[in-house]
């Protein structure tokens, strides 16, 4: 299958698909395909599980994966209206009624301090659904608090008095990061700013995937390619956080690279490897076979870093 065939079957799939396609593949900006992704297709159907109480699932965290938290990270990176007025809604109500004594959104109850991976994920979707910068701070004064001398975050650092960062939740920090920048939030964005780039460099230390002492891989599950990523990194997550933050091709990436290469099956597609444990409203695709959205993640990626992929 050549790359126009591949584009083809792309263009096949789910609108947030098209759309996806078309905007960061294609080059053309379709309005009219993200105004479609909340009446039809995955968008609508995570839309129609939403309760009379405003939220998904049994509340704002409860139960994985089905909860508000993570059905509004999914209707953020199917790339929705970001003023679609009962999600703004939804988002509103979290403030109100979820942020805990240091600020940041803390569902957990009995756990006093919030979680540093669930509030770099609240910073991402909230940014994007044009949460009031006031109503920000507090998350943002949470976050920079627990950024590590590492260069990263680990939510356990305000809970079990972690020393070393985590690739989860240093790369949870930078989505947040990225997408309060692009939005154009100003509240203490220099430090923001620091903080992503020395969370950069804690991950392209690690390669993407390698201990940055012994080399070894720390886990095999990061090279499994999965959609959605929940909290779990992996290297196709990392890699397309890299090329939506307009970050040049740096050498340590090259392992990473030549993993995610060498999944392109013949047909010139990647597929989905995993699938994480808990409670789904659906899934959008199924495990084991072909993945539109890993194929249209492992695309852009290569077209940032100006990477010719193996088939296509």
């Amino acid at each position: 299958m050549n790359k126009k065939d591949t584009i083809q079957w792309l263009l096949a799939g789910d609108v947030s698909i098209q759309y996806q396609v078309h905007r960061d593949l294609l080059g053309s900006e379709q309005n009219l395909l993200k105004d479609r992704i909340s009446q039809e297709g995955w968008g609508a159907r995570f839309l129609a599980y939403r309760q009379p109480n405003q939220h998904w699932g049994s509340g704002f965290y409860q139960p994985k994966w089905i909860s508000t938290h993570y059905t509004l990270l999914d209707l953020k990176n199917l790339g929705i209206s970001p003023n679609h007025p009962e999600i703004q809604q939804t988002v509103s109500l979290i403030f109100k009624t979820e942020k805990g004594d240091d600020g940041g959104i803390n569902p957990i109850g009995i756990i006093k301090k919030s979680d540093v991976c669930v509030n770099g994920m609240v910073l991402d979707y909230s940014s994007y659904f044009g949460v009031h910068e006031d109503e920000l701070k507090s998350v943002v004064d949470c976050l920079l608090s627990e950024h590590m001398q590492d260069g990263g975050f680990n939510c356990q650092s305000n809970r079990k008095g972690a020393v070393h960062s985590s690739l989860h939740s240093t790369l949870s920090v930078a989505e947040g990061i990225l997408e309060y920048s692009k939005n154009g939030y100003q509240y203490r964005i220099d430090d923001l700013q620091k903080a992503e780039q020395a969370a950069r460099e804690f991950i392209l230390q690690h390669r993407l995937f390698k201990s940055d002492k012994t080399g070894a891989i720390i886990d095999k599950k990061m090279l499994m390619l999965s959609y959605p990523s929940r909290w779990r990194y992996d290297i196709l997550r990392a890699l397309d956080y890299f090329q939506s933050a307009g970050v040049a091709y740096d050498e340590r990436m090259g392992d990473a690279i030549t993993v995610l290469l060498k999944k392109q099956t013949k047909e010139g597609k990647w597929p989905s490897q995993a699938k994480h444990p808990g409670q789904t409203h659906f899934d959008m695709e199924p495990t084991g076979k072909a993945s539109r959205w890993n194929t249209l993640r492992a695309l852009r990626v290569f077209k940032h870093f100006g990477i010719e992929s193996q088939r296509t």
